[in-house]
């Protein structure tokens, strides 16, 4: 992964992951990362 200023370490995400994972649904397993996957919507709201 591509490293930009609007990322979080992981160790910060670490903190934020339990409240992610509350609202997933129980479903199949995910298909991408969830820290890439939050790392983008920040890229995307600091563009």
């Amino acid at each position: 992964m591509k490293n930009y200023p609007s990322n979080i370490t992981r160790q910060q995400f670490e903190l934020i992951r339990p409240a992610l994972e509350n609202f997933r649904k129980r479903t199949k397993p995910r298909k991408y990362d969830l820290y890439e996957v939050f790392c983008a919507v920040l890229y995307v709201l600091k563009t």
